[in-house]
């Protein structure tokens, strides 16, 4: 018992020591070196970036530019996550070669598959550009100021130097407070060399998502190739492989509970320095209403998933696609309440007022929170309006999102003319055929039933349509897929045909589209313009705020919130306690991938090679006392964008691969709690232990640069 007591003393101490931030690499300051070192980094700030010389930014490209990936060998190997590289291995799957089922391999590079449209991009040099971008703007009115920064980036994006190959591109920090410059390289063929079966790639899919433990092998391999000067082309089969500035070397030591990680990437978006009255918004309306629609959806969905498998295969792709951020939210939710981050906020929001007050600077700060809550409180509404609108209508419900599209085209026919219509009625004519593949009319009519049925009930009542008031769910339903052309594609071509007005006159007849006309004349013309004026004020205001946080805190750990631009975080490996009497421990095995096996699962199955060799324990130089690991966890603070990032160890040697975050630390984009802010990462012996063990790839293994750095 003692032992335990101190066992946990000890993990709310050295968890409290981590930190969280996303740091632009290029300002990395005294600060954080400081608190790297601390954690137990070896590298200076240099190696992490450095303009003049070979550093861990130039292996560190932007994957198609949604995930991160790495250069893994001085041939451009490329690594990413499975999921990441999905539709590059989708689209070269076949009946004849199902490599989503089967994985795919390249042993040798002229077995290596292009990838039509697929980019990377690396980051050549970073430079502030705040005062460029600024000049001439200090006296504008607010709309007049945005204006002037446009044209100042449009400009300055063309003049300023780099090389022809190359690209400038200006992005905004804090608020509109500060602007960088990004010097970029994107190369344009890259192709497909290797990739798991989705058994391994995706094992434990919608189960899994969010939570810890993990047991997934979600990676794949691309490889970069350039012109004969090792500069970008297009795809030709006289580029070569491109040779990088700097490639990962590729650790064997593992990692074991409080090793330094550094995670390097491209996370998509925070908003970490809203005020308390925005996380409480977030909390108590806009969260709970996702949660109910996506809820209300995924059950019906599900009852029928269960029942037949034909409408299983029909909706697998699109349960997913609602349940991830259904999953994620109701995390975040959970998150927010556990680490109090309202009561947290207003007790910082004390602390500025009275900052505001020591600085003398009530008149430009003093009235910041007051018009906060105001702006907040008059936005509520139009907010919540604006949720169950892109739920219901855009998102949730397949017939009123495709009969949107129509109500599109009667606008673009309005605003734009015959000709703008008559494009747009053919591209909809012709590209609608893969969604009503999928689309099943039984399901959608229940999940409409359940979704209407709320929209009539929680949608603010003085935007609501006429038409969905008290109304009779059920009724309703049956009448709409029994009556509209919109519930079949031979349907939808009908009405599309024909010229332009008796196109127009067709679908002002069909009750699918008067429904949505009604919901969306509503939305258009009394939600959304509202919502837009609001919004645009509440956006000034947190710029202010952020200029003043900035202003009044010299000294604090105050970074950007993420953009997509690249990023640093740091941490630990690390366990946590998502709740009471719960602990969990910061690795994963290939004990627990045959622990959740479930054969014939589309989650849980498990390829016979892999159980082979498991039951063999045949783990090559990768497995650590007799067992193979799978994944680990750490404290640093990621967010969408950073899947594929390469997990760094103290040296700058790669130990894995960032792929999500646990459950109870989604709020991370809005408030990271160290306590239990925790992300997910294959293990890099275990990626190894696949490409070689598993699918006999030994001449990828060939090329890296294998190395043990805790023996040194």
């Amino acid at each position: 018992m003692k032992f335990l007591r101190l066992l946990l003393l000890l993990f709310v101490i050295q968890t409290q020591a981590q930190q969280g931030g996303m740091w632009l690499p290029n300002l990395l300051s005294g600060m954080n070196e400081k608190e790297m070192k601390n954690l137990g980094m070896k590298m200076s700030v240099a190696d992490i970036y450095d303009v003049n010389k070979s550093s861990l930014k130039d292996a560190v490209p932007h994957f198609n530019g949604g995930c991160t990936s790495e250069v893994i060998s001085p041939k451009g190997l490329l690594l990413t996550n499975h999921h990441c590289g999905f539709d590059e291995i989708q689209s070269h799957s076949s009946v004849e070669h199902d490599y989503i089922t089967n994985g795919f391999w390249a042993y040798k590079m002229e077995d290596e598959l292009p990838n039509k449209d697929l980019v990377v991009t690396f980051i050549v040099r970073i430079e502030d550009v705040t005062a460029k971008v600024l000049d001439g703007t200090q006296s504008l009115t607010e709309a007049d100021k945005q204006k002037k920064i446009q044209e100042n980036i449009q400009s300055l994006s063309t003049s300023l130097p780099k090389e022809s190959w190359q690209e400038n591109r200006i992005r905004t920090f804090y608020e509109g407070n500060q602007y960088i410059l990004f010097v970029t390289e994107t190369f344009k063929d890259v192709r497909l060399v290797g990739a798991p079966p989705s058994s391994v790639g995706k094992f434990g899919s919608d189960t899994d998502n969010w939570v810890w433990p993990r047991h997934t092998g979600d990676f794949s391999l691309f490889r970069i190739y350039a012109d004969k000067n090792n500069r970008p082309a297009d795809y030709s089969k006289d580029n070569v492989p491109y040779t990088p500035k700097h490639y990962f070397p590729i650790s064997l030591d593992g990692v074991k509970e409080n090793d330094f990680t550094l995670v390097f990437g491209y996370p998509g978006r925070t908003t970490e320095y809203l005020p308390a009255v925005a996380v409480e918004q977030i909390l108590n309306e806009v969260n709970p209403a996702r949660i109910e629609v996506r809820d209300a959806a995924l059950k019906v969905e599900d009852g029928f998933m269960r029942k037949d498998n034909a409408i299983k295969i029909q909706y697998a792709s699109k349960y997913a696609s609602i349940a991830n951020y259904w999953k994620k939210w109701i995390g975040e939710s959970q998150g927010l309440k556990k680490s109090n981050a309202v009561a947290v906020k207003k007790k910082q929001e004390v602390e500025f007022t009275n900052k505001v007050n020591k600085a003398g600077k009530q008149a430009e700060y003093g009235n910041l929170l007051a018009d906060f809550d105001k702006a907040y409180k008059e936005i509520a509404p139009y907010t919540l309006a604006r949720e169950y609108f892109l739920e219901v209508v855009l998102r949730n419900t397949e017939l009123l999102s495709v009969t949107y599209k129509m109500y599109q085209l009667e606008q673009i026919y309005n605003t734009k003319g015959e000709q703008s219509f008559n494009d747009r009625r053919k591209n909809l004519a012709d590209g609608l055929g893969d969604f009503y593949k999928d689309f099943n009319k039984t399901v959608d009519e229940k999940v409409f039933e359940q979704l209407i049925d709320i929209y009539s009930k929680k949608y603010p009542k003085p935007f609501l349509p006429a038409s969905l008031a008290n109304i009779d769910a059920k009724k309703l339903s049956a009448d709409l897929y029994s009556q509209s052309k919109m519930t079949s594609y031979d349907g939808v071509k009908q009405l599309l045909t024909g010229d332009s007005k008796t196109v127009l006159a067709n679908l002002n007849n069909d009750p699918a589209f008067k429904l949505v006309k009604d919901m969306a004349d509503k939305f258009v013309k009394e939600v959304a313009p509202k919502y837009d004026e609001l919004n645009l004020k509440i956006t000034a205001l947190q710029r202010t705020y952020m200029k003043a946080q900035l202003e009044l805190n010299k000294e604090a750990r105050i970074f950007p919130d993420a953009n997509s631009t690249l990023r640093v975080t740091y941490g630990k490996v690390k366990g946590y306690a998502p709740k009471d009497a719960t602990i969990y421990t910061p690795t994963t095995y290939l004990d627990g991938v045959m622990e959740k096996y479930i054969p014939g699962d589309y989650e849980f199955d498990v390829p016979a090679k892999l159980i082979e060799l498991y039951n063999k324990k045949d783990y090559g130089p990768y497995g650590e006392n007799g067992k193979m690991p799978v994944c680990f966890i750490g404290t640093n603070h990621t967010t969408g964008g950073n899947s594929g990032s390469p997990a760094i160890d103290a040296k700058g040697n790669l130990i894995g691969l960032n792929f999500d975050r646990v459950w109870e630390g989604t709020m991370s984009d809005i408030y990271y709690d160290p306590a239990i802010c925790r992300n997910v990462m294959v293990d890099i012996r275990y990626v190894l232990f696949i490409i070689d063990k598993y699918a006999g790839a030994k001449n990828l293994i060939q090329e890296m640069k294998l190395v043990h750095p805790k023996a040194k």
